[in-house]
């Protein structure tokens, strides 16, 4: 028996969540650039007709071009060579934070950036994967399903790993980087050793950037087991200014040293904005 339409149109709707069709639309504001190497080799599009040589082999001459002239034409083929992206988004409780009820959490813009990155990706026709939980890059529909799913959930551990780097592929980390960067140091000196480029794309809430607290404020962690209390916030954004400075710093020149890009992206900023800064980041590397 067939199913009533509105049980089959919710079972449809089930397998798109909120983050998907807001991942999607904001995938979809991003203006794609052909992704062709114009390189002779494997491909579908034509390039350019080339006088034949000893080496091509006779069924591979254009024989219709060919005999408008004394000389054999072989037509070359655009080179299209999918590539592989590896992306971790950071999935932390530590990221679940707003300054204010009108911006998104660290977390929730991570997660949109995150999944429309490889919304974008997979519909150049490139492998995408996911770092932390470990999903094998592949292409198609159903790879961004099983990457929705792993990005809606908060993970217990969604510890940087690089076991399943691909040699020569391109990848994305995204945290706001306010942890031990021991990991990213790693991972990025792993990163290096096999070809690996990418972007960190460091997401803070605008309050992280100006500390603006002033006098009796209570600092709770967002799993509440750490609390601090002072009487005079202000006296400690000097400080607190400079630590972030210097980790900021930090973050650029390991991005450099290992010949990746690192951009900060602020949740009351144009997510879209950020999604074209990683593209472009990204293309640069190819």
């Amino acid at each position: 028996m067939t199913l009533p339409l509105r049980t089959r149109a919710e079972e449809v709707a089930a397998r798109f969540p909120p983050l998907l069709v807001r991942a999607e639309t904001l995938a979809s504001s991003v203006i794609m650039g052909e992704h062709g190497r114009r390189r002779a080799g494997m491909g579908e599009n034509f390039w350019q007709y080339r006088p034949a040589t000893a080496q091509d082999d006779a069924r591979h001459i254009d024989w219709r071009r060919s005999a408008r002239s004394d000389a054999s034409f072989v037509q070359d083929k655009e080179w299209q060579i999918a590539q592989t992206v590896s992306l971790w988004v950071d999935q932390s409780a530590s990221l679940d934070f707003a300054s204010g009820t009108q911006l998104e959490t660290k977390l929730q813009r991570a997660r949109l950036i995150g999944l429309a990155s490889a919304i974008l990706m997979l519909r150049a026709g490139e492998r995408v994967g996911l770092v932390a939980p470990h999903i094998p890059a592949k292409r198609g529909s159903e790879q961004i399903l099983r990457l929705t799913s792993a990005l809606s959930e908060t993970l217990a551990d969604s510890a940087l790993r690089t076991e399943h780097f691909a040699p020569h592929a391109r990848a994305i980390f995204i945290s706001d980087f306010l942890s031990d960067l021991e990991a990213v140091e790693t991972a990025l000196t792993k990163a290096a050793s096999l070809g690996v480029t990418g972007l960190l794309l460091q997401v803070l809430d605008p309050a992280e950037e100006t500390f603006p607290f002033g006098g009796r404020t209570i600092f709770e962690s967002v799993d509440k087991r750490l609390e601090f209390e002072t009487l005079r916030a202000k006296d400690l954004r000097p400080a607190y200014l400079e630590r972030l400075a210097e980790r900021k710093d930090r973050l650029q020149k390991l991005a450099q040293r290992s010949g990746w890009h690192y951009q900060v992206h602020h949740t009351d900023q144009s997510s879209t904005q950020a999604l074209l800064s990683v593209y472009a980041a990204l293309e640069r590397q190819r």
